[in-house]
């Protein structure tokens, strides 16, 4: 992992001497309020001749030593919140690098006391982490050197909040990689070995299944999307099943599935007219998945148990592809009537959800997550946000507003969608030759509540439909839909990954 460590830093002496550090990254909304004084005096006088200054960011040299002002802009009114941290420390720290550095120190003197900002430190550094990540791609053909950056000190940080953001960057930087890598580099047996090799020698189970005649038999809806690529071996699909088990008692079990589909087609609905393009970012809840446990793997919480499944497959075009009509019957004996093939992604999830559905009636406190970039529709309801779709014991116990409210102190937002009846009433069988639909034959983008519908599909194939409120045992589901979240700027074809999920996640489990 060549993300680079977050180290402790010592306060801000009069004299800018670090002994271990060779730049200094101020971030702050005030500038002439600096509390040291030298420092304070020496950046007042370059404002007297340079107005930049506070107005965006700026590389000056102080006692011979490289200054960068990183302003965050306005913190006070009501829309603003900690990504003004963030976003400010991307720039900054790509005008320390540029400058030549390679171990900056991060400080944010006069931080604003508002609850909003109560990790500010913590985010600014995985602000720079982000912009500082290359993609696996450019790091083989070029050389690890691309990522020069090597430390960051955090000035005012303590030893254990150093752990987590450590953990936390180190999750966020396999998700980017899983995420971010072109699709034969990262096809599905080589996702699984990164899997491997991410988690070697630590303490996170790896189990991998490789073998088509077990998918066939085991997840029928995955082996329906995965088909077409049986003709190339290289492209043959993956279930990786990965599990961390703490030391002591355990009190809440987390259960995670991922969709991890390396390249989408759109299979026999092709995707056409260009959006096709950036299709090999379709794993990215898979990648965030790995990322989290990779996150936890560092970390080592006490009393939360893991287990994560990724359905790791590429939805490929060819003689072989299913196609809409077909009716495949799922590992649960639903009969699913296929709407569209490319609504593929709660398919290749949905076997391993009725898999993980069964374990969690024997385990402490479960609660199960998808995790999915699975709708146009949440990238155009939601914008830049996740949405997270709870079924009712979620909704009672409130686990989507925790999260979501966590994410908010760590630059990891999402909205909060309801599921209704409406959504259960989209996919009910039109026949007696099926019991459900997967989707419409329309985009989900132009479809109304396209993000709430597939996470209704999923509960029935899965199984959790029995596991309501009104049931003996209740199980809370939450399907997280990452699709407006999982790349900068929804771009997907070229923006940088954000392993969206990882941090809140982490912050409401972990901390």
């Amino acid at each position: 992992m060549a993300y680079p460590k977050a180290v402790l830093a010592q306060p801000v002496s009069a004299s800018l001497e670090f002994a271990s550090h060779d730049a200094l990254i101020i971030i702050s909304d005030d500038f002439s309020q600096l509390p040291n004084n030298s420092l304070r005096d020496a950046v007042l006088a370059q404002s007297k001749v340079d107005s930049r200054i506070g107005k965006q960011v700026i590389l000056l040299v102080i006692e011979n030593k490289r200054v960068v002002l990183a302003p965050t802009g306005p913190l006070n009114r009501d829309y603003d919140d900690v990504r003004r941290y963030f976003d400010a420390a991307k720039l900054a720290i790509n005008e320390a690098k540029a400058s030549g550095s390679i171990n900056p120190v991060l400080f944010l003197p006069n931080l604003n006391g508002d609850s909003r900002y109560q990790h500010a430190l913590e985010v600014a550094y995985l602000g720079a982490c982000q912009a500082l990540w290359q993609p696996l791609e450019a790091r083989e053909f070029h050389g690890e050197g691309i990522e020069p950056i090597t430390s960051i000190g955090l000035v005012g940080a303590s030893e254990q909040t150093i752990k987590a953001v450590n953990a936390i960057a180190a999750g966020q930087y396999a998700a980017r990689d899983l995420c971010g890598t072109e699709p034969e580099r990262m096809a599905p047996p080589r996702f699984a070995d990164y899997c491997v090799d991410l988690f070697k020698g630590s303490n996170i189970a790896v189990d991998v299944i490789d073998d088509i005649a077990a998918i066939d038999k085991n997840y029928p809806m995955l082996s329906t999307v995965a088909r077409a690529s049986y003709a190339v071996e290289r492209h043959h699909p993956r279930v990786v099943k990965l599990e961390y088990v703490p030391e002591g008692e355990i009190t809440r079990t987390l259960m995670f599935v991922g969709k991890g589909l390396v390249y989408d087609t759109g299979g026999a609905d092709l995707k056409v007219g260009g959006y096709m393009a950036g299709m090999s970012r379709d794993k990215g809840g898979a990648a965030s998945v790995a990322g989290f446990m990779k996150a936890v793997a560092d970390y080592q919480p006490k009393g939360v148990k893991v287990v994560s499944y990724l359905a790791v497959v590429r939805n490929s075009i060819g003689s072989d592809c299913f196609v809409p009509d077909e009716i495949i019957t799922s590992r649960e004996g639903i009969r699913v009537r296929i709407g569209n093939t490319d609504a593929e992604g709660r398919l290749a999830m949905g076997d391993l959800l009725s898999e993980m559905k069964d374990l969690a009636k024997t385990e402490v406190n479960p609660t199960l997550f998808t995790v999915a970039t699975l709708t146009g529709h949440a990238a155009r309801a939601m914008g830049p946000y996740g949405a997270y779709v709870e079924n009712g014991p979620a909704r009672s116990a409130g686990v989507s507003r925790q999260i979501a409210d966590l994410g908010d102190l760590w630059a990891d937002g999402a909205e909060v969608s309801r599921s209704r009846r409406e959504d259960y009433d989209f996919i009910k069988p039109r026949t007696l030759a099926d019991d459900v639909l997967s989707s419409n034959n329309a985009a989900s983008a132009v479809t109304a509540r396209g993000h709430q519908f597939p996470m209704a599909f999923m509960a029935i194939v899965g199984g959790l439909d029995k596991h309501g409120n009104d049931s003996a045992q209740p199980l809370p589901y939450v399907h997280m839909d990452i699709a407006g979240s999982g790349v900068e700027g929804g771009d997907w074809q070229h923006g940088k990954p954000t392993a969206a999920s990882v941090t809140s996640l982490f912050a409401r489990y972990c901390l």
